[in-house]
Protein backbone atom coordinates (compact mmCIF):
# COMPACT_ATOMS: atom_id res chain seq x y z
CA UNK A 1 0.00 0.00 0.00
CA UNK A 2 3.02 2.38 -0.91
CA UNK A 3 0.65 4.47 -2.96
CA UNK A 4 -2.04 4.88 -0.04
CA UNK A 5 -0.84 8.28 0.79
CA UNK A 6 -1.81 9.45 -2.81
CA UNK A 7 -4.83 7.96 -2.60
CA UNK A 8 -5.64 9.94 0.78
CA UNK A 9 -4.12 13.03 -0.64
CA UNK A 10 -5.82 13.36 -3.99
CA UNK A 11 -9.39 12.13 -2.10
CA UNK A 12 -8.98 14.84 0.19
CA UNK A 13 -8.31 17.33 -2.67
CA UNK A 14 -11.69 16.18 -3.90
CA UNK A 15 -13.34 16.87 -0.86
CA UNK A 16 -12.07 20.01 -0.45
CA UNK A 17 -13.09 21.30 -3.68
CA UNK A 18 -16.65 19.88 -3.67
CA UNK A 19 -16.96 20.81 -0.16
CA UNK A 20 -16.23 24.87 -1.03
CA UNK A 21 -18.25 24.17 -4.38
CA UNK A 22 -21.75 25.14 -3.19
CA UNK A 23 -20.65 28.42 -0.94
CA UNK A 24 -18.89 29.40 -4.23
CA UNK A 25 -21.56 28.59 -6.68
CA UNK A 26 -24.22 30.33 -4.51
CA UNK A 27 -22.27 33.51 -4.41
CA UNK A 28 -22.05 33.40 -8.27
CA UNK A 29 -26.14 33.17 -8.21
CA UNK A 30 -26.54 35.91 -5.88
CA UNK A 31 -24.53 38.37 -7.99
CA UNK A 32 -26.45 37.66 -11.63
CA UNK A 33 -29.15 39.75 -12.27
CA UNK A 34 -32.26 39.25 -11.05
CA UNK A 35 -34.90 41.64 -13.24
CA UNK A 36 -38.05 40.33 -11.46
CA UNK A 37 -38.49 38.01 -8.31
CA UNK A 38 -40.54 35.52 -9.49
CA UNK A 39 -40.12 31.66 -9.48
CA UNK A 40 -39.08 32.17 -13.73
CA UNK A 41 -36.63 34.88 -12.27
CA UNK A 42 -34.82 32.27 -9.57
CA UNK A 43 -34.68 29.58 -12.01
CA UNK A 44 -33.20 31.85 -14.58
CA UNK A 45 -30.50 33.22 -12.12
CA UNK A 46 -29.64 29.44 -11.40
CA UNK A 47 -28.88 28.03 -14.89
CA UNK A 48 -26.74 31.14 -15.65
CA UNK A 49 -24.83 30.21 -12.48
CA UNK A 50 -24.48 26.86 -14.28
CA UNK A 51 -23.15 27.77 -17.70
CA UNK A 52 -20.67 29.49 -15.61
CA UNK A 53 -19.62 26.12 -14.24
CA UNK A 54 -19.90 24.59 -17.30
CA UNK A 55 -17.48 27.15 -19.17
CA UNK A 56 -15.29 26.15 -16.69
CA UNK A 57 -15.18 22.52 -17.19
CA UNK A 58 -15.11 23.31 -20.89
CA UNK A 59 -11.29 24.91 -20.26
CA UNK A 60 -10.11 22.74 -17.55
CA UNK A 61 -11.45 19.55 -18.11
CA UNK A 62 -11.04 19.62 -21.95
CA UNK A 63 -8.81 22.49 -23.58
CA UNK A 64 -5.86 21.65 -21.10
CA UNK A 65 -5.91 17.91 -21.35
CA UNK A 66 -6.38 18.24 -25.28
CA UNK A 67 -3.08 20.47 -25.23
CA UNK A 68 -1.24 18.27 -23.00
CA UNK A 69 -1.80 15.21 -24.74
CA UNK A 70 -0.55 17.04 -27.99
CA UNK A 71 2.57 17.84 -26.92
CA UNK A 72 3.89 14.44 -24.70
CA UNK A 73 2.82 10.96 -24.63
CA UNK A 74 0.69 9.85 -21.26
CA UNK A 75 -0.25 6.27 -19.97
CA UNK A 76 -3.63 4.72 -21.71
CA UNK A 77 -5.33 5.25 -25.34
CA UNK A 78 -8.40 6.23 -26.62
CA UNK A 79 -11.16 3.34 -26.95
CA UNK A 80 -14.78 3.64 -27.81
CA UNK A 81 -16.34 1.51 -24.87
CA UNK A 82 -14.09 4.10 -22.48
CA UNK A 83 -14.87 6.99 -24.26
CA UNK A 84 -18.50 6.18 -24.00
CA UNK A 85 -18.56 5.33 -20.15
CA UNK A 86 -16.33 8.57 -19.06
CA UNK A 87 -18.92 10.60 -21.31
CA UNK A 88 -21.45 9.00 -19.21
CA UNK A 89 -20.12 9.53 -15.97
CA UNK A 90 -19.47 13.22 -16.83
CA UNK A 91 -23.34 13.48 -17.74
CA UNK A 92 -24.48 11.64 -14.98
CA UNK A 93 -22.13 14.18 -12.36
CA UNK A 94 -23.36 17.52 -14.55
CA UNK A 95 -26.93 16.46 -13.93
CA UNK A 96 -26.36 15.45 -10.33
CA UNK A 97 -25.20 19.16 -9.63
CA UNK A 98 -28.29 20.63 -12.05
CA UNK A 99 -30.48 18.85 -9.23
CA UNK A 100 -28.56 20.21 -6.44
CA UNK A 101 -28.95 23.38 -8.45
CA UNK A 102 -32.55 23.28 -8.88
CA UNK A 103 -33.67 22.06 -5.31
CA UNK A 104 -32.54 25.18 -3.99
CA UNK A 105 -33.49 27.16 -6.76
CA UNK A 106 -36.79 25.54 -5.49
CA UNK A 107 -36.39 27.31 -2.37
CA UNK A 108 -35.08 24.37 -0.58
CA UNK A 109 -32.97 24.76 1.65
CA UNK A 110 -29.39 23.68 1.76
CA UNK A 111 -29.66 22.76 5.80
CA UNK A 112 -31.78 19.39 4.65
CA UNK A 113 -30.91 19.09 0.97
CA UNK A 114 -27.11 18.43 1.07
CA UNK A 115 -27.82 15.46 4.32
CA UNK A 116 -30.02 14.04 2.02
CA UNK A 117 -27.47 14.47 -0.82
CA UNK A 118 -24.34 13.39 0.24
CA UNK A 119 -25.94 10.90 2.69
CA UNK A 120 -27.81 8.64 0.25
CA UNK A 121 -25.10 8.96 -2.56
CA UNK A 122 -22.74 6.90 -0.60
CA UNK A 123 -25.24 4.56 -0.07
CA UNK A 124 -26.23 4.29 -3.83
CA UNK A 125 -21.98 3.99 -4.88
CA UNK A 126 -21.97 1.23 -2.48
CA UNK A 127 -24.97 -0.91 -3.97
CA UNK A 128 -23.87 -0.19 -7.77
CA UNK A 129 -20.07 -0.66 -7.17
CA UNK A 130 -21.18 -3.94 -5.20
CA UNK A 131 -23.48 -5.18 -8.31
CA UNK A 132 -20.27 -4.15 -10.89
CA UNK A 133 -17.98 -5.95 -9.08
CA UNK A 134 -20.06 -9.15 -7.93
CA UNK A 135 -18.70 -8.18 -4.55
CA UNK A 136 -21.70 -8.43 -1.81
CA UNK A 137 -20.48 -11.09 -0.12
CA UNK A 138 -17.38 -9.03 0.71
CA UNK A 139 -19.30 -6.26 2.36
CA UNK A 140 -18.41 -6.23 6.18
CA UNK A 141 -20.62 -5.51 8.77
CA UNK A 142 -17.71 -2.42 9.99
CA UNK A 143 -17.78 -1.40 6.67
CA UNK A 144 -21.50 -0.84 6.49
CA UNK A 145 -21.44 0.68 10.79
CA UNK A 146 -18.36 2.97 8.97
CA UNK A 147 -20.78 4.11 6.46
CA UNK A 148 -23.78 4.51 8.91
CA UNK A 149 -21.39 6.67 10.88
CA UNK A 150 -20.50 8.84 8.63
CA UNK A 151 -24.23 9.53 7.34
CA UNK A 152 -25.17 10.36 10.86
CA UNK A 153 -22.30 12.44 11.79
CA UNK A 154 -22.60 14.36 8.34
CA UNK A 155 -26.43 14.98 8.98
CA UNK A 156 -25.50 15.66 12.85
CA UNK A 157 -23.14 18.64 11.56
CA UNK A 158 -25.94 20.47 9.47
CA UNK A 159 -28.49 20.58 11.91
CA UNK A 160 -26.18 21.87 14.25
CA UNK A 161 -24.40 24.52 12.33
CA UNK A 162 -25.50 28.75 12.53
CA UNK A 163 -28.89 28.37 11.03
CA UNK A 164 -30.01 31.78 9.05
CA UNK A 165 -33.20 34.06 9.99
CA UNK A 166 -36.51 33.07 9.01
CA UNK A 167 -37.95 34.66 6.43
CA UNK A 168 -41.48 36.57 6.86
CA UNK A 169 -43.79 35.51 3.53
CA UNK A 170 -41.57 32.76 2.44
CA UNK A 171 -43.18 30.75 -1.06
CA UNK A 172 -44.43 27.00 -0.05
CA UNK A 173 -42.29 24.74 -1.32
CA UNK A 174 -43.26 22.79 -4.44
CA UNK A 175 -42.30 20.15 -2.62
CA UNK A 176 -42.85 16.93 -5.73
CA UNK A 177 -40.01 19.51 -7.63
CA UNK A 178 -37.70 19.53 -4.87
CA UNK A 179 -37.89 15.72 -4.10
CA UNK A 180 -37.22 14.68 -7.57
CA UNK A 181 -34.55 17.01 -7.69
CA UNK A 182 -32.87 15.75 -4.56
CA UNK A 183 -33.10 12.07 -6.00
CA UNK A 184 -31.73 13.61 -8.84
CA UNK A 185 -28.82 14.42 -7.38
CA UNK A 186 -28.21 11.07 -5.53
CA UNK A 187 -28.86 8.79 -7.84
CA UNK A 188 -26.28 10.57 -10.46
CA UNK A 189 -23.94 11.84 -7.57
CA UNK A 190 -23.91 8.19 -6.40
CA UNK A 191 -23.50 6.58 -10.09
CA UNK A 192 -20.68 9.08 -11.05
CA UNK A 193 -17.49 7.24 -9.12
CA UNK A 194 -18.10 3.44 -10.48
CA UNK A 195 -18.69 4.90 -13.72
CA UNK A 196 -15.57 7.05 -14.24
CA UNK A 197 -14.00 3.67 -12.92
CA UNK A 198 -15.15 1.41 -15.09
CA UNK A 199 -14.02 4.61 -18.13
CA UNK A 200 -10.54 5.02 -17.06
CA UNK A 201 -9.96 1.44 -16.77
CA UNK A 202 -11.03 0.77 -20.46
CA UNK A 203 -8.53 3.28 -21.34
CA UNK A 204 -5.30 1.56 -19.97
CA UNK A 205 -5.44 4.09 -16.94
CA UNK A 206 -5.28 7.36 -18.62
CA UNK A 207 -6.16 10.61 -16.72
CA UNK A 208 -6.24 12.84 -19.28
CA UNK A 209 -8.45 10.57 -21.69
CA UNK A 210 -11.67 10.43 -19.10
CA UNK A 211 -11.10 13.52 -17.76
CA UNK A 212 -11.50 15.40 -21.43
CA UNK A 213 -14.68 13.11 -21.58
CA UNK A 214 -16.53 14.28 -18.38
CA UNK A 215 -15.34 18.12 -19.64
CA UNK A 216 -17.49 17.43 -22.90
CA UNK A 217 -20.30 16.29 -21.15
CA UNK A 218 -20.17 19.02 -18.95
CA UNK A 219 -19.95 21.46 -21.96
CA UNK A 220 -23.16 19.38 -22.93
CA UNK A 221 -25.16 19.96 -20.43
CA UNK A 222 -24.30 22.50 -17.95
CA UNK A 223 -23.77 25.08 -21.30
CA UNK A 224 -25.47 24.37 -24.27
CA UNK A 225 -29.08 22.99 -22.90
CA UNK A 226 -28.98 26.02 -20.37
CA UNK A 227 -28.10 28.59 -22.77
CA UNK A 228 -31.24 26.97 -25.34
CA UNK A 229 -33.15 27.15 -22.31
CA UNK A 230 -32.74 30.44 -21.43
CA UNK A 231 -33.73 31.49 -24.61
CA UNK A 232 -37.13 29.01 -25.75
CA UNK A 233 -38.43 29.97 -22.45
CA UNK A 234 -37.68 33.39 -22.56
CA UNK A 235 -36.27 33.72 -19.28
CA UNK A 236 -33.71 36.01 -20.13
CA UNK A 237 -36.40 38.71 -19.71
CA UNK A 238 -36.75 38.23 -16.07
CA UNK A 239 -32.68 37.55 -15.64
CA UNK A 240 -29.46 37.97 -16.86
CA UNK A 241 -25.35 37.78 -16.94
CA UNK A 242 -23.25 40.01 -14.35
CA UNK A 243 -19.46 39.94 -14.60
CA UNK A 244 -18.92 39.20 -10.85
CA UNK A 245 -21.38 36.49 -11.00
CA UNK A 246 -19.59 34.85 -13.80
CA UNK A 247 -16.49 35.16 -11.95
CA UNK A 248 -17.65 33.47 -9.30
CA UNK A 249 -19.64 30.76 -11.37
CA UNK A 250 -16.16 29.99 -13.22
CA UNK A 251 -14.68 29.70 -9.86
CA UNK A 252 -17.36 26.99 -8.73
CA UNK A 253 -16.95 25.39 -11.75
CA UNK A 254 -13.12 25.31 -11.35
CA UNK A 255 -13.48 23.44 -7.90
CA UNK A 256 -15.63 21.18 -9.07
CA UNK A 257 -13.24 20.38 -12.22
CA UNK A 258 -10.27 19.75 -9.76
CA UNK A 259 -12.41 17.81 -7.26
CA UNK A 260 -13.39 15.61 -10.50
CA UNK A 261 -9.22 15.33 -11.63
CA UNK A 262 -8.30 14.60 -8.17
CA UNK A 263 -11.15 11.29 -8.12
CA UNK A 264 -8.86 10.12 -11.44
CA UNK A 265 -5.61 10.68 -9.71
CA UNK A 266 -6.86 8.82 -6.74
CA UNK A 267 -8.04 5.87 -8.85
CA UNK A 268 -4.74 6.01 -10.92
CA UNK A 269 -2.95 5.44 -7.54
CA UNK A 270 -4.86 2.49 -6.98
CA UNK A 271 -7.96 3.77 -4.80
CA UNK A 272 -11.70 2.05 -5.47
CA UNK A 273 -14.84 3.88 -5.74
CA UNK A 274 -16.30 1.89 -3.16
CA UNK A 275 -13.77 3.61 -0.71
CA UNK A 276 -13.11 6.78 -2.22
CA UNK A 277 -16.25 8.10 -2.97
CA UNK A 278 -17.75 7.52 0.82
CA UNK A 279 -14.65 9.25 1.57
CA UNK A 280 -15.45 12.50 -0.17
CA UNK A 281 -18.92 12.64 0.32
CA UNK A 282 -18.69 12.08 4.26
CA UNK A 283 -15.77 14.87 4.19
CA UNK A 284 -16.99 17.14 1.65
CA UNK A 285 -20.31 18.28 3.86
CA UNK A 286 -17.79 19.00 7.04
CA UNK A 287 -15.83 21.27 5.13
CA UNK A 288 -18.44 22.78 3.18
CA UNK A 289 -19.84 23.44 6.58
CA UNK A 290 -16.76 24.84 8.32
CA UNK A 291 -15.98 27.33 5.28
CA UNK A 292 -19.71 28.37 5.81
CA UNK A 293 -18.41 29.45 9.64
CA UNK A 294 -15.71 31.09 8.23
CA UNK A 295 -17.24 33.31 5.88
CA UNK A 296 -19.98 34.06 7.91
CA UNK A 297 -17.32 34.96 11.24
CA UNK A 298 -20.18 33.02 13.05
CA UNK A 299 -17.56 30.99 15.39
CA UNK A 300 -19.68 31.67 18.38
CA UNK A 301 -22.45 29.61 17.15
CA UNK A 302 -20.79 26.28 17.73
CA UNK A 303 -21.34 23.52 20.06
CA UNK A 304 -20.81 20.39 21.72
CA UNK A 305 -23.09 18.63 19.05
CA UNK A 306 -21.53 20.25 16.24
CA UNK A 307 -17.90 19.12 17.43
CA UNK A 308 -18.90 15.64 18.67
CA UNK A 309 -21.07 15.08 14.91
CA UNK A 310 -17.78 16.01 12.97
CA UNK A 311 -16.11 13.41 15.24
CA UNK A 312 -17.83 10.96 13.89
CA UNK A 313 -18.08 11.81 10.61
CA UNK A 314 -14.39 11.41 10.92
CA UNK A 315 -13.99 7.99 12.23
CA UNK A 316 -16.79 6.86 10.39
CA UNK A 317 -14.88 7.59 6.90
CA UNK A 318 -11.57 5.87 9.12
CA UNK A 319 -13.60 2.53 9.45
CA UNK A 320 -14.99 3.13 5.59
CA UNK A 321 -11.44 3.02 4.46
CA UNK A 322 -9.95 0.10 7.10
CA UNK A 323 -13.04 -2.28 6.22
CA UNK A 324 -13.82 -1.15 2.43
CA UNK A 325 -14.12 -4.44 0.26
CA UNK A 326 -11.01 -5.71 -1.63
CA UNK A 327 -11.87 -6.50 -5.49
CA UNK A 328 -10.11 -9.34 -7.50
CA UNK A 329 -7.54 -8.16 -9.36
CA UNK A 330 -7.90 -6.59 -12.54
CA UNK A 331 -4.39 -7.58 -14.27
CA UNK A 332 -2.47 -5.71 -16.74
CA UNK A 333 -4.54 -2.73 -18.49
CA UNK A 334 -5.29 -3.82 -21.90
CA UNK A 335 -2.89 -2.88 -24.80
CA UNK A 336 -3.48 -0.09 -27.29
CA UNK A 337 -4.95 -1.24 -30.33
CA UNK A 338 -2.72 -1.61 -33.28
CA UNK A 339 -2.53 0.05 -36.43
CA UNK A 340 -4.35 -1.21 -39.52
CA UNK A 341 -2.03 -3.06 -42.00
CA UNK A 342 0.40 -3.73 -38.74
CA UNK A 343 0.91 -7.46 -38.77
CA UNK A 344 0.63 -8.45 -34.75
CA UNK A 345 3.52 -10.28 -32.94
CA UNK A 346 2.70 -13.53 -31.30
CA UNK A 347 3.33 -12.92 -27.66
CA UNK A 348 5.07 -16.43 -27.39
CA UNK A 349 7.78 -17.76 -30.18
CA UNK A 350 8.26 -21.50 -29.86
CA UNK A 351 12.27 -22.36 -29.80
CA UNK A 352 13.40 -23.91 -33.04
CA UNK A 353 14.49 -27.55 -32.06
CA UNK A 354 18.28 -28.48 -31.47
CA UNK A 355 20.48 -29.19 -34.20
CA UNK A 356 22.08 -32.57 -33.36
CA UNK A 357 25.65 -30.94 -34.39
CA UNK A 358 24.99 -28.19 -31.32
CA UNK A 359 24.83 -31.16 -28.59
CA UNK A 360 27.86 -32.61 -26.49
Amino acid sequence: MSKLPFVLLFTAMTAFFWGIYGIVLHKGTSLMELKEKTFQGEIGVSLRAFVGVGLAYFLIAVLVPVALLNRKRETGFWSVSGTVMSLFAGAVGALGALGVTLALAFKAQAIFVMPIVFGGAPVVNTLLTSYLNKSFKQIKPMFLVGMAMVAIGMIGVFLNKPQPKAVDGEVALNWLAVGLSIALAVLCWGSYGPFLHIGQSKMGGSRLRPFCCVGIAYFLIAVIIPVVLLESMAMHQTSGYRIPGMIWSILAGTCGAMGALGIILAFTYGGKPIFIMPLVFGFAPVINTIASIVEKGKFDSLNAMFAGSLLLGILGAVTVLLNAPKSAPHGKPAPAPEPAGVPSVPSHVPEPPESPLSSS
